[in-house]
C-alpha cells in the first residue's frame, strides 16, 4: 500500500485515541485532536494526569478504553512507541499514527506485522486538510 492510499484510508477510520493529549490549547496534541473532532472524528484522551479534558473522558492508558478505538495518534517521544503499540495491538486498534517527529521502525515493523497500517513522522491534520480538498 503505498503512502497516500495508506493516509486514505486511515482517514475512514472515525474513531481516535490520542496518546500524550494535553489540556493546553496551544499544544499540538490538543488542537490536532480539536480539529479532527471539529470534522467528524470521535477523540479519546489518553494521559494519565487528567479524568477530563474539557467534555471529553481522559483515560490513563489504551487498555482501560473501553470503547473500539481505530486509530492510535501518538503524541509522545519516540522512545515511547514500542509500549504504545503493544497496547495498541492489544485493543486490536486498526491503525497507528506517529505525529511529526516520532518513528519507530521496530514498533513500526510489529505493528504492520500484525496488520495494522501505520504513519511516521506526520501529521494527521495536515493529511486531514489535503485529502479532504475537492478535487478539480
Amino acid at each position: 500500500m503505498n503512502g497516500q492510499v495508506k493516509i486514505k484510508e486511515i482517514l475512514k477510520y472515525k474513531s481516535i485515541a490520542v496518546v500524550g493529549f494535553s489540556p493546553k490549547k496551544e499544544r499540538p496534541s490538543n488542537y490536532v485532536s480539536m480539529y479532527m473532532k471539529q470534522n467528524g472524528y470521535s477523540i479519546t484522551p489518553v494521559n494519565p494526569g487528567h479524568q477530563y479534558m474539557g467534555d471529553l473522558k481522559c483515560y490513563p492508558n489504551l487498555e482501560s478504553i473501553e470503547h473500539k478505538i481505530d486509530i492510535v495518534n501518538i503524541f509522545r517521544r519516540s522512545e515511547y512507541v514500542y509500549d504504545i503499540v503493544e497496547s495498541s495491538i492489544l485493543i486490536k486498534a486498526k491503525a497507528i499514527w506517529m505525529q511529526d517527529s516520532v518513528y519507530d521502525e521496530k514498533a513500526k515493523e510489529l505493528a504492520m506485522n500484525k496488520g495494522l497500517i501505520v504513519v511516521m513522522n506526520d501529521c494527521i491534520l495536515r493529511q486531514h486538510k489535503i485529502h479532504s480538498q475537492p478535487r478539480t
